[in-house]
């Protein structure tokens, strides 16, 4: 990439992520708030990501890349692993809380197509593989990650009563803890 395109796209993924932190709502953040924020004209912004869509599962897909840099861990306890990635999940989404919900609104630029989504759910299921076989693991680990949905972590923000965490913690149990039990069931 030449330098000038690579600086572009710094100061814009920059200017966007500050106007997405900032905003109360997905639809404040513009294309045109974007380009004037970065110093750069609208078109650099197509040029560079094609939409409004493209520019926010880049920011996304930058940001989750670093959040969850880390691995998870080969061995140990499927379940307890599998509560980390979805409570640390959790907490990426409150933090980027305007920007998850931007990337979930975004008709086809859908929660379930984009490669943090794609990364969550392979870990996933194959700690559920390890822990119940593999019959189940596929749809379980779009099912864990269903409970970690940006739209819910806002909806669950205006109830404080209601503990995520504990909540989380009580959906890995009850899928992990069948252990060998369910694993490589016969067809019926």
């Amino acid at each position: 990439m030449r330098a000038d395109k690579a600086r572009n796209r710094d100061a814009v993924l920059a200017a966007a992520g500050r106007l997405f932190d900032a905003a109360a709502d997905p639809d404040d953040v513009s294309m045109d708030a974007v380009a004037a924020a970065a110093g750069v004209g609208k078109g650099t912004i197509f040029r560079g990501f094609d939409d409004r869509r493209g520019l926010i599962r880049a920011l996304y897909d930058e940001r989750a890349a670093h959040a969850f840099a880390a691995p998870v861990p080969a061995g140990g306890e499927p379940a307890e692993a599998a509560l980390d990635l979805l409570l640390r999940t959790w907490r990426f989404k409150e933090q980027n809380r305007v920007l998850a919900l931007a990337l979930e609104r975004d008709g086809s630029g859908s929660p379930y197509r984009n490669s943090s989504y794609d990364r969550l759910h392979a870990q996933l299921a194959t700690l559920t593989a390890r822990a119940r076989g593999t019959a189940d693991a596929d749809f379980l680990a779009h099912a864990l990650l269903g409970a970690v949905r940006s739209d819910l972590v806002e909806h669950l923000h205006a109830h404080p009563g209601t503990d995520p965490r504990a909540g989380l913690r009580a959906l890995v149990r009850s899928i992990f803890a069948t252990g060998d039990d369910n694993a490589q069931e016969p067809p019926s």
